[in-house]
């Protein structure tokens, strides 16, 4: 995913109110960007550190930069756009990069499934010789880093995300693959695991879909001004 223009950078002030965050200009001005991020950004945030945002051309918007990239306490970089996820993943998967996903005909997004009325990030179907045959896949951000490059996921207690495991569970005992893609954007994080100290039961919840044969897979990205692409696969330890 490249930038047209790259990035601009600033230093950042402060996060608050979850969906704004204040920033010093090159200029020296100081102005306020949006924040596309409904986390807790734990470990994710340094005042006074430095921070890229993308500039909308849409004249309608009151805010009109959006925060992309932050610098987290450990001197990382983190994609803290939570919106440029799927599309992370959609182009990894039709570079060949997330080869776990590769040999299906279509690929939709946001398509209506399950029996809580959700809506599937990826939806894959007519893989060679397999008539039919479906794959849902779910995408999450990580950009927690506990210690030592573990990357933990969620970040805040999460009941849509454990609704969407429940979702995938559902998916499998139709009879189609089910997989959760953990997304990281953080330079430092080495492996991905449930984050249970935050949200046990989400833990507990991941492992009952483990068990039931939804596959878990984790693919970590390079972060730069210029562009944000996965290219690592990451272990995942349930």
């Amino acid at each position: 995913m490249k930038f047209a223009p790259p990035l601009q950078q600033a230093v950042l002030l402060k996060r608050y109110k979850r969906f704004l965050a204040d920033v010093t200009l090159d200029s020296g001005e100081q102005t306020t960007i949006h924040c596309p991020n409904t986390g807790s950004m734990k470990n994710c945030i340094l005042e006074g550190s430095p921070c890229w945002f993308s500039t909308s051309a849409n004249p309608k918007r009151k805010y009109p930069y959006t925060w992309e990239i932050a610098t987290t306490p450990a001197g990382a970089l983190a994609g803290i756009n939570t919106g440029r996820s799927n599309a992370l993943v959609v182009e990894a998967v039709e570079t060949g990069v997330i080869t776990e996903l590769q040999g299906y005909e279509t690929l939709r997004t946001e398509v209506a499934y399950g029996a809580e009325r959700s809506r599937i990030d990826i939806l894959l179907q007519g893989r060679a010789g397999e008539t039919g045959a479906r794959c849902y896949v779910e995408v999450k951000n990580v950009t927690l880093e506990d210690t030592g490059g573990r990357g933990l996921f969620p970040d805040a207690v999460s009941a849509r995300g454990t609704k969407h495991l429940r979702e995938l569970m559902g998916v499998v005992a139709g009879g189609d693959r089910a997989v959760l893609l953990y997304c990281v954007q953080h330079t430092d994080i080495r492996w991905v695991e449930p984050a249970d100290t935050i949200d046990p039961h989400y833990g507990e919840t991941l492992r009952e879909a483990v068990a039931l044969g939804v596959e878990v897979v984790a693919y970590r990205a390079s972060l730069s001004p210029l562009e944000i692409v996965l290219q690592r696969r990451l272990e995942v330890k349930i």
